[in-house]
């Protein structure tokens, strides 16, 4: 729960915030972000190898004092960085009178001393990721050891949807602290010239770093309860007796128990030998890879799907990807876990289960084909500024002696129901604010309305935000969308339910930590990278800011953004099923077991 807060809630939210404090760009906050996966990557293998043979409490006490510290030094730039100083307010509207912005001409300025502060985030990452390795290895395996086996899905589906609760709350504690100043006390100006910030303001920074430092505390809580568990729960050793192996049965099985692998570290290679040439193991691993390109890609880019061909604004989008990403997928993975459960199914069943999860979610998936958008009239980019300037240029004769910036992107939608790049590319050279209701007049680019006003008052105005979406499909969307995350995620618990049945059980905690190696590799570390330059391929107006360097995108082509989502989405879906039907033709049940008499079975463990 702590580890989805953190990693997965209040890093998310945080990253903006930390970019502009300590002046970082998007490529190397990326790489804060990716810190986390790799160091699970590195430590995976040998923490469920040794782990597996040793205290597994103590190795979860141990998860949560790194947890705990990471949160910890993740949270110091703030202390140690000083006060946050903002500038004069930058003027939004157009000037013509001669005036400039500071910061119009391109300057190479010298590097600041708060971008050093990068690698202390990435040594808060890096320990973030030390923490949460034991916890998905071996507490998966000490959870399985503790409880019969047709109510291992159960509890396995209820640990990993604790895991899925946590950025929730990480989103929604996060988003309530960015309300906060960031040095929590607002300091005043005693200077005309320089206004105080508010929350509206782009020079406002929020408190993002009270929420690491409450599960600083709160994680190291956990260390004494962790360290007073056995190392088996009471009656754990009658329930391993009563489990019947369904180990898949390609001789690996009589090889550990012969050659006893696995208690020192020269049988490492071995063993990982051991595991890579289980078919079944690696065809589950495979699949669950490609699930996981396509859930990381949409946890992280569908509140910007929904932002850019909906129309709704990032808090907004955020909020409703919130809604249905995480109640969706922690739903899929409790279903999922009380179905194997009651229905007691066999390694095979669950993996023919897999099979009709993945199936419905492909055909579910076709919600793009129909539930997308057209691009809203912008001014500059899909059509001309009133029949004059170009396409895809926005500088036209109305507001060419505006002095207007490429960087500053604030949309006004003008009366006549176009968006406009900016109040100063929309011409507008005053502003009143009426009941906190900015209104900006005098705009030289915005027509006549389409629909007859009736009063002058209303002519060439604009108001701050994107004009309202004309598509009335988003709650079909967000509808189809639920159902397609639900049937996704009802593989995820039968998935490891079937790894710690199709290996010895020397081994559990080790497979554990391979799929979790290739499920980083092939899956979360890659799936935003590539969702990311779908989306920016489908960009058709980019932020170029005066040294003409581009940064980030501001418009999207909607329906260009949909088909390519939707074709990642859809090929992963089909490579998961392929490999979920080669890991059904592959298993073979241990025929010890199979020859044997019930009764006399269920009294003897015969691992694969």
């Amino acid at each position: 729960f702590f580890v989805g807060i953190v990693v997965n809630g209040l890093i998310n939210i945080s990253i903006s915030t930390i970019e502009k404090r300590y002046e970082l760009n998007s490529s190397l906050t990326g790489l804060i972000s990716a810190s986390y996966d790799i160091a699970f990557c590195v430590l995976s293998l040998f923490v469920s190898y040794f782990g597996e043979r040793g205290h597994k409490p103590r190795w979860l006490a141990f998860s949560a004092f790194m947890l705990g510290l990471g949160s910890l030094v993740f949270s110091l730039p703030h202390f140690s960085s000083g006060k946050y100083e903002y500038g004069s307010k930058l003027e939004d509207t157009c000037q013509t009178a001669g005036t400039t912005f500071a910061n119009a001409t391109c300057s190479a300025s010298a590097n600041s001393s708060l971008q050093k502060y990068l690698y202390v985030f990435i040594l808060g990452q890096l320990l973030l990721g030390v923490g949460g390795t034991p916890l998905y290895t071996l507490g998966t395996a000490f959870i399985d050891d503790s409880v019969p086996k047709h109510k291992a899905s159960l509890y396995i589906g209820i640990g990993y949807s604790m895991s899925l609760l946590g950025p929730a709350i990480g989103y929604v504690l996060g988003g309530q602290l960015l309300k906060i100043y960031i040095d929590i006390e607002i300091p005043k100006r005693q200077d005309t010239t320089h206004t105080n910030v508010d929350q509206d303001d782009p020079r406002w920074l929020g408190a993002w770093w009270i929420g690491f430092l409450a599960c600083f505390f709160a994680v190291w809580f956990l260390i004494i309860p962790f360290s007073c568990f056995p190392r088996h729960l009471p009656g754990t050793a009658k329930i391993q007796a009563e489990k019947i192996s369904e180990t898949h049965d390609d001789g690996s099985q009589i090889l550990v128990q012969t050659n006893n692998i696995g208690k020192s570290f020269k049988d490492f290679p071995v063993a990982l030998l051991i595991l890579l040439r289980n078919p079944v193991l690696m065809s589950l691993i495979i699949a669950s890879s490609s699930e996981a390109l396509v859930a990381t890609g949409f946890a992280t880019f569908l509140p910007k799907f929904i932002e850019n061909q909906f129309g709704k604004s990032s808090s907004v989008s955020a909020t409703l990807g919130g809604l249905v990403l995480i109640p969706a997928a922690a739903l899929g993975q409790v279903i999922s876990g009380v179905l194997v459960s009651k229905c007691k199914m066999s390694c095979r069943s669950i993996i023919k289960f897999m099979i009709s999860t993945c199936t419905v979610a492909l055909i579910l998936n076709t919600v793009f084909l129909f539930a997308k958008c057209g691009n809203e009239p912008f001014a500059g980019v899909s059509e001309t500024y009133n029949g004059t300037g170009t396409l895809h240029n926005l500088t036209a004769p109305c507001n060419a002696n505006c002095r207007c910036l490429r960087s500053m992107y604030y949309p006004v939608c003008g009366s006549d129901e176009v968006q406009y790049f900016s109040p100063c590319y929309a011409g507008c050279a005053s502003y009143l604010t009426n009941n906190m209701e900015k209104t900006y007049h005098n705009c030289s680019c915005v027509g006549k309305p389409k629909r007859e006003s009736g009063s002058e008052d209303f002519l060439y105005q604009a108001v701050p935000g994107k004009c309202p979406a004309q598509c009335k499909v988003l709650p079909l969307f967000l509808a189809f969308f639920f159902f397609t995350v639900i049937f996704t995620f009802m593989a995820t618990t039968p998935t490891t339910v079937a790894i710690l049945r199709c290996v010895p059980d020397k081994h559990r905690s080790f497979a554990l930590g391979v799929q979790l190696v290739f499920l980083r590799l092939l899956g979360s570390i890659p799936g935003p990278i590539l969702f990311g330059v779908a989306i920016d391929n489908s960009c058709i107006l980019w932020d170029i800011n005066e040294c003409e360097n581009k940064g980030a995108c501001w418009v999207y082509d909607n329906e260009r953004m949909a088909y390519l989502l939707m074709g990642i989405s859809a090929v992963c879906k089909i490579v998961t099923i392929i490999f979920v039907i080669m890991a059904v033709y592959f298993y073979k049940p241990p025929r010890l077991a199979k020859a044997l008499p019930r009764k006399t079975a269920e009294k003897i463990s015969v691992i694969h």
